[in-house]
């Protein structure tokens, strides 16, 4: 009687366990946290480097999240040169995880002279970049 009642409370327990995995597991949501092996949001630094590739890169950590260029000078506006860092702050898919900063030069008298960096100019920035780590995102989740 006591072997019986054994079996049964196993072959009810293996029934209990096989319901709790059943099917396929649902996908996570990548939004939040989207690390892989560089150490911070991977959405964030891929979209940084897609919105940077125009310009020459002088550095770039992906552990420490930071990308720096080196000058860049617009074919349309020669007598002005840009240099841009980007960090990424944390691990989360968040704006402020991001933070642009940059500086400008202009040439007077062949020399080049520290300028202001217009705030826009590195708020749009950071709009493009978080527009792209989003698209990125919500490929991963719907593909």
């Amino acid at each position: 009687m006591r072997t019986i009642r054994l079996a049964l409370i196993l072959a009810s327990g293996t029934l209990m366990l096989s319901a709790c995995g059943g099917g396929e597991r649902p996908k996570a949501d990548l939004a939040a946290s989207q690390v892989t092996t560089i150490g911070v949001n991977s959405y964030l630094w891929r979209a940084s480097l897609d919105a940077l590739s125009f310009m020459p890169l002088v550095q770039t950590d992906s552990s420490g999240g930071v990308i720096v260029t080196d000058w860049y000078v617009n074919p349309q506006s020669p007598g002005e040169r840009v240099k841009l860092t980007v960090s990424i702050l944390d691990q989360d898919l968040r704006a402020d995880a991001l933070r642009v900063a940059g500086s400008r030069e202009i040439s007077q008298n062949g020399q080049w002279v520290a300028a202001p960096l217009r705030a826009a100019t590195v708020q749009k920035l950071e709009a493009v970049i978080l527009t792209k780590a989003r698209d990125l995102r919500r490929s991963a989740i719907t593909g």
